[in-house]
């Protein structure tokens, strides 16, 4: 009986792959299957824009909705896709289960080479998002350019909380349970430590950045991936 539903399930995410590719990329990209999907991703809205900019494509370049973290579900912790901005993949990654990434209308993520999230993280993308290369990004992070809702001064009426751009560089490693919120800057090597809260830029290359509000806690390291 596993072996079946196992099966059920890898043809259900090879027809749902087929589809996803057919709908988001030129057909001479679709046909090599550039990006598979697993049967629980929800897909919520496709209205915007996936691009794959990069020579080398190849079949199942990009995953989504995959992984094993023994601590979730993952048949019943969905992928959440809504695209209705730009979200553009410059090489592999992976995008596991769990996991729920929004782009909005006026939204630009932009995802560097050989990205990872375990699982169970949120992406929330009003302006624009960038990420590096080489970026490793844990279990239960949540990341926005966005409040969301908006706040004026009480007497201009002037809105006072406007989305700003975030920017993850190369090489970057966030634990879990991190929120990082608009307008963060993060130098390339450094480390985001277990349930910190980061809204600022931080200027320095291989740092480790912990708390909350996050600070500097060690310089000149480096991590494995």
């Amino acid at each position: 009986m596993r072996k079946l539903c196992k099966g059920i399930h890898i043809f259900i995410g090879i027809i749902r792959s087929l589809f996803f590719n057919i709908r988001i990329l030129p057909l001479k990209k679709a046909i090599k299957l550039p990006v598979i999907i697993s049967p629980f991703v929800k897909l919520t809205s496709l209205d915007g824009k996936i691009m794959i900019k990069t020579s080398n494509v190849e079949f199942g370049m990009i995953k989504i909705g995959y992984g094993e973290v023994g601590i979730f579900d993952r048949i019943f912790s969905r992928t959440i896709l809504q695209i209705e901005g730009e979200l553009i993949f410059l090489g592999k990654a992976n995008i596991g289960h769990g996991s729920k990434i929004s782009v909005g209308n006026n939204g630009k993520l932009i995802i560097g080479k050989n990205f990872k999230i375990t699982a169970e993280t949120a992406i929330v993308c009003h302006k624009e998002i960038i990420f590096g290369n080489g970026i490793l990004i844990s279990w239960d992070n949540l990341i926005m350019d966005t409040d969301f809702h908006k706040i004026y001064n009480l007497n201009s009426k002037e809105q006072i909380n406007h989305s700003k751009k975030i920017v993850i560089e190369d090489n970057v490693w966030i634990g879990c349970r991190n929120t990082i919120l608009k307008g963060t800057i993060i130098k390339q090597g450094s480390i985001v430590g277990a349930n910190s809260l980061v809204g600022c830029q931080f200027n320095e290359n291989n740092i480790l950045i912990v708390g909350n509000p996050a600070k500097i806690k060690k310089r000149n390291i480096c991590w494995e991936n």
